[in-house]
C-alpha cells in the first residue's frame, strides 16, 4: 500500500486497525499477519532501543533511525510517533522532512510541553494553542508529498478537559492536519462524541491499561474512527513471552526443554527471507575455477 492508498482508507473512516512496532521483527510479523500498515510506537522505542520510559529521552535522531529501519523492514506503510517535533515550527520541518525522507507515510505530532511523557501518565502539560497551530501550519508547509499524512494529537483532555481538546483538535484540522488524535478520553461518552464533533478523520489510540475505555474495534468503527492504533501491544507480548522464558530457563537450568516456546530456526530465517536471498546471492557468486 502506497502513501496515496493510505489516505484513501483513512478517508473511508472504517477503522483501520494498524499495531505498532518497535523494530523490524515486530514490523515484519505485523506485515506477515496481513495487516495493511504499521505504526512505529515512541513508548516502544524509548524502551527497546534506550532501555527507558517514554518520558522525553528518545530524540529526533534516535527516533528517525527507526523510522528509517522499519520502512526498510517492510512493505507496508509506516505511521510514526513524531512527539511535539522536537522543537519549535522550524524544527517541527526539519522533523517532518527527515521523517518523510526515511519513508514514513504518515506522523503524528503533540501539543504536550517538552519534555512530554506517554499520553496515560499523569503529569502532562500542553502548549498554548496557538504555538501548536504554528507547528502544525510548518509542517503541512515542509511536507514534500501531498499523500503523507500529518496526524495532529492533543493531550489536552488531562490538562485543561475535554472541551478545550475538541477546541484545540478543530483548530489544528483548520491548520492542514489530515487526521485529529484526541489523546486519552476517559468516559465511553468522550470516546463517542470526538468522531462526531470533529470534521476531519480521527484516531483511536487503544492502550492497554490506559485511561482510555476500550471500545471494541467494530463499535470505534462504526463510530466513524479512521485509525484504532494498538501501540504497545507487541511489545508487551514480546515482553511477557521472553518473561516466562527467562523465569523457566532459570528455574530448570536446562535450555533444552523449552525448546516448544521458541519460533523454529527456519520459520525465523524465513521470516526474513533467508531461502530467497541466499538463492539470489548465488546469481552473483563467480563459478569455482580451479582446475580438477
Amino acid at each position: 500500500m502506497s502513501r496515496a492508498e493510505l489516505r484513501g482508507r483513512v478517508s473511508r473512516r472504517a477503522g483501520l486497525v494498524v499495531p505498532g512496532a518497535y523494530d523490524g521483527v515486530s514490523a515484519r510479523l505485523i506485515e506477515r499477519a496481513g495487516f495493511p500498515a504499521v505504526y512505529m510506537t515512541g513508548y516502544g522505542t524509548s524502551a527497546s532501543r534506550l532501555g527507558v520510559p517514554d518520558l522525553g529521552f528518545a530524540g529526533l535522531a534516535e527516533m528517525v533511525e527507526n523510522v528509517r529501519q522499519i520502512v526498510a523492514a517492510v512493505r507496508i506503510p509506516v505511521i510514526a510517533d513524531a512527539d511535539t517535533g522536537y522543537g519549535g515550527p522550524l524544527a517541527v520541518q526539519r522533523t517532518v522532512r527527515a521523517y518523510e525522507a526515511a519513508g514514513a507515510a504518515a506522523l503524528h505530532l503533540e501539543d504536550q510541553v517538552w519534555p512530554k511523557r506517554c499520553g496515560h501518565l499523569a503529569g502532562k502539560e500542553v502548549v498554548p494553542r496557538e504555538e501548536m497551530v504554528a507547528k502544525i501550519a510548518a509542517a503541512v508547509e515542509a511536507r514534500r508529498d501531498p499523500d503523507f499524512l500529518l496526524i495532529a494529537r492533543t493531550d489536552a483532555i488531562a490538562v485543561t478537559g475535554f472541551d478545550d481538546a475538541i477546541a484545540r483538535a478543530g483548530a489544528y484540522a483548520k491548520a492542514g492536519a489530515d487526521v485529529l488524535f484526541v489523546e486519552a478520553p476517559t468516559t465511553i461518552a468522550e470516546v463517542e462524541a470526538i468522531p462526531r464533533l470533529l470534521e476531519a478523520p480521527c484516531l483511536f489510540n487503544y492502550a492497554p491499561g490506559g485511561r482510555s475505555p476500550l471500545l471494541p474495534v467494530a463499535r470505534l468503527a462504526a463510530l466513524g474512527y479512521a485509525i484504532v492504533l494498538l501501540p504497545v501491544q507487541t511489545l508487551f507480548a514480546a515482553a511477557r513471552a521472553m518473561a516466562a522464558y527467562l523465569e523457566a530457563l532459570r528455574a530448570s537450568g536446562e535450555p533444552g526443554g523449552l525448546d516448544d516456546r521458541l519460533m523454529p530456526f527456519a520459520e525465523f530465517n524465513q521470516l526474513f527471507d533467508v531461502p530467497a536471498l541466499l538463492e539470489q546471492e548465488q546469481r552473483f557468486v563467480k563459478p569455482d575455477r580451479r582446475d580438477g
